[in-house]
């Protein structure tokens, strides 16, 4: 991911009001944070609970998503849409986000089931089970960062009208 300033993330937002914009709180780390090493910027907001954020790559253009996590959590161990990890070191939980425009003012939203403090990157960039002799584990590493960023950007497309 192409690393951005805090303006140019502010100005990415496509499903908020300038209130919520304006009120976006950063997360402490993102003066240090390595964006060679994301497939997309997630964080929960510190200060109002179940609010996160999201700036996905879309066309090479940063699109910033506001997100609700869900009230209830999944019943059983569920598994996240975007990285599809079999062997999650943390919780999954479903989020959703007004879709922008004319739809999302009238309630329109689209959910998606995500990694509970977006670690979708670094989960896509472990080292894969050898499944047999001769697999290519840099290939499955490879392919598992572009499907991220492929369904990452697919569920930005949706939200936008």
């Amino acid at each position: 991911m192409i690393p951005l300033t805090k303006s140019a993330i502010t100005a990415s937002f496509v499903n908020a009001s300038r209130k919520v914009v304006a009120d976006i709180s950063f997360p402490a780390d993102f003066d240090d944070l390595d964006w060679s090493r994301l497939d997309y910027l997630g964080w929960r907001d510190p200060k109002i609970k179940r609010r996160s954020y999201l700036v996905v790559p879309l066309a090479g253009e940063p699109v910033g998503i506001v997100l609700r996590q869900a009230d209830a959590s999944p019943s059983r161990r569920a598994q996240c849409s975007w990285c599809r990890d079999v062997k999650l070191p943390n919780d999954v939980v479903l989020f959703s986000a007004q879709r922008a425009g004319a739809a999302g003012r009238n309630g329109d939203t689209v959910g998606t089931l995500i990694c509970e403090n977006f670690e979708c990157s670094a989960n896509v960039r472990k080292a894969p089970s050898v499944a047999y002799i001769g697999f290519d584990v840099d290939a499955a590493r490879e392919e598992r960062m572009q499907m991220l960023r492929a369904r990452s950007a697919g569920f930005a497309a949706e939200v936008l009208p």
